[in-house]
């Protein structure tokens, strides 16, 4: 079998992955870095979710790449695109004008800006890409990994990838079981956490958040682009949840803070939130006449958060199932508004509405190449983040917690959706918060680092950290410290022991310029 060899190997290339590769390239390792789909970038690509992010992050709260990477998005468009001059002279252009984000833009644009920026290492060599490889077994000696196998989904070929330092950086926490890592699914208990939101009974691990798979679409007045009608369409049409207000394929939806029932439209109407405008990614308006047919928009809205099973911690079969799921529920979204979806002139369905596979890379279905995922398996760690560290409710005006072995920040409300438990919304207030390095250290480990959503989190505190930022966040600082210890002859464990090496460490990421400590704000 043929074998590859770096200092580091990042397995998946998502948000996550990306930074984490470009840290370490930046520190002069050798990297190799796997995905399972066509596109890097995760969340923001091949899961074609425009960022979410905190309110001031034009200004501060997040790190200098991260910031690049913005600034390059925009760069892209001003570059390439016949923006209007308006739009061309707005500094902080938002190409889709989407309420969700200061920074709605196509999935295929954070693809180029991606490579753009890892292009000089991988011109060099320093960084290999591997698509379309996914994990399938680890080699494991002790509380080190040998080497990781991965297989392409194209051919079959196997390779095993040999390096000091594994990160982990698939969309799921992948490797953590391959390689006999202790690590935590779904809900745990408060007996075990403390923590209030916690469920009241025994964990409950199969009880994890939705995945949705996301689509674009654009609406050409007057045409018909009708799908034919979806597999599992007459058992959404008529599903209803025990905690929902109506049908999931309606326009009235839960208010995720209060619970109460919220109205909603197609395009703005008077007394209903416009699902269109949530996140367009173009606003036709911001482009030379002609350049857009319509404005395009993508779906990643509340009917399709799909609930009713985990596509982890199951069987193949099962996993399945519920994958075809997400996607049935998808489909059969955009099914209900081309037909039956009620309009505010009395009339039924939009069939001028489009699916722009295209938008999303020319998958077979018309969807999202991976779905959005918002939970992962996370590892058991040195320090676990809980609901008492960064809650409103809990802290107070005292603040998050202040961690002294801080690797970065970030900022989002604890924002849960309802989950294969059959739970609703659990939608908090919490504080801008930092990332502690003991959250990226195993309890045993001792070469892997998590560099996605799996790190020591909890389904709750999961709800803050799952976010575009924090998860790059996440991987700068887990590509930096493996280069930290290559170059210190030392170990991740010792960094956060050690309080010399530990300034020392911290002392690199600021000149990296990640931040590790907010000034002084206010809740989200």
């Amino acid at each position: 079998m043929h074998e590859m060899r770096a200092d580091i190997v990042i397995v998946g290339g998502g948000t996550g992955g990306c930074a984490a590769a470009l840290a370490a390239a930046r520190s002069g390792c050798r990297v190799i870095m796997t995905e399972e789909t066509a596109w890097i970038g995760g969340q923001l690509t091949s899961q074609a979710v425009p960022p979410d992010e905190h309110r001031w992050i034009e200004s501060f709260g997040c790190t200098r790449s991260y910031r690049t990477f913005r600034d390059g998005v925009r760069a892209y468009y001003r570059e390439h695109y016949p923006l209007t001059p308006a739009a061309r002279a707005t500094w902080n252009l938002n190409p889709g004008n989407g309420n969700v984000s200061r920074l709605c833009h196509e999935p295929r644009v954070a693809l180029a800006v991606l490579y753009q920026m890892l292009m000089p290492y991988v011109a060099s060599g320093r960084v290999q890409i591997l698509l379309h490889h996914k994990p399938v077994a680890a080699d494991v000696e002790g509380d080190f990994i040998r080497s990781v196998e991965v297989e392409s989904t194209h051919t079959g070929r196997r390779l095993v990838l040999q390096a000091p330092y594994i990160l982990d950086a698939t969309e799921l926490g992948d490797l953590l079981p391959l390689a006999g890592v202790e690590y935590v699914t779904g809900a745990e208990s408060q007996r075990e956490t403390g923590e209030p939101h916690a469920v009241s009974g025994d964990p409950e691990p199969l009880n994890m958040q939705a995945i949705s798979h996301c689509f674009a679409l654009d609406y050409i007045e007057g045409e018909d682009f009708t799908i034919p009608k979806p597999e599992q369409y007459d058992f959404w049409r008529e599903y209803q949840a025990p905690f929902l207000h109506d049908k999931l394929l309606s326009w009235t939806g839960t208010h995720p803070v209060t619970l109460e029932p919220r109205k909603y439209s197609l395009f703005p109407t008077e007394g209903a939130y416009s699902l269109w405008h949530y996140r367009r990614i173009v606003d036709k308006n911001n482009f030379a006449e002609g350049t857009f047919a319509s404005d395009i928009t993508l779906v990643n809205w509340p009917q399709m958060d799909y609930w009713l099973g985990p596509i982890i911690e199951v069987s193949e079969e099962e996993a399945a199932k519920h994958r075809e799921g997400a996607k049935q529920l998808s489909l059969s979204l955009l099914y209900w508004l081309q037909t039956e979806a009620p309009r505010p002139d009395g009339g039924t369905g939009y069939p001028g509405l489009r699916l722009r596979g295209d938008v999303v890379g020319n998958t077979e279905d018309g969807l999202a190449m991976y779905p959005y995922i918002r939970e992962s398996r996370r590892i058991k760690a040195v320090f676990t983040v809980l609901e008492q560290h960064v809650a409103a409710d809990v802290r107070g005006e005292h603040g998050a917690e202040q961690f002294f072995d801080s690797v970065g920040i970030g900022s989002y409300r604890i924002d849960l959706h309802p989950s294969t438990g059959g739970d609703n919304y659990i939608d908090i207030s919490s504080l801008p918060f930092q990332i502690p390095l003991g959250a990226l250290l195993p309890v045993r480990m001792r070469n892997l680092l998590p560099a996605c959503k799996n790190l020591g989190v909890t389904h709750i505190t999961n709800g803050c950290y799952r976010l575009h930022p924090v998860e790059w966040n996440i991987g700068e600082a887990a590509g930096y410290l493996a280069a930290f210890c290559l170059s210190r002859n030392t170990a991740p464990h010792a960094v956060r022991e050690n309080e010399e090496l530990l300034q020392d460490f911290q002392r690199m990421l600021v000149q990296a310029g990640i931040e590790l400590a907010w000034p002084k704000v206010h809740a989200v």
